[in-house]
């Protein structure tokens, strides 16, 4: 017999992640202003969601993942020999305490929202950008 799945509503995604201990706010960043989106925080990270207008997934990621630095969301940047958090305002070297807290923040986030797990990420941080000094110039 077919398995069915219920696919949870956009309420309910948020009640799972009030009782998996994430603080539920509404959202900040300025250019994600989207009806009902809200900031979803845990271990000194965040990131941004809304309800989706695709049947199957109730919540669209609006800001990627991120540690928040001055109650904005970094970008984790990756120069080759360190990783970097970015904001529009600062920049700091990601130590391993940081990283380890972003990537337990994405596994718990993506479980509770019911998103799909995709290998390169279940098996460490992945990076915003990627800036290389070596091929600077290169075609």
């Amino acid at each position: 017999m077919p398995r069915t799945v219920t696919v949870p509503s956009f309420d309910e995604v948020l009640s799972r992640l009030g009782d998996e201990k994430f603080d539920v706010s509404p959202a900040t960043e300025g250019a994600n202003r989207v009806a009902g989106a809200r900031r979803v925080s845990k271990y000194g990270c965040a990131a941004e969601i809304a309800p989706s207008d695709v049947k199957d997934a109730p919540v669209r990621l609006l800001a990627r993942s991120g540690w928040v630095l001055a109650g904005e969301i970094s970008r984790l940047t990756d120069r080759g020999y360190q990783k970097f958090f970015k904001t529009s305002k600062l920049e700091v070297p990601a130590t391993a305490d940081a990283l380890t807290a972003l990537h337990k923040f994405d596994e718990e986030l993506k479980n509770a929202i019911g998103a799909q797990e995709l290998y390169n990420e279940a098996m460490g941080t992945t990076s915003d950008k990627y800036i290389y000094d070596r091929l600077k110039g290169r075609a």
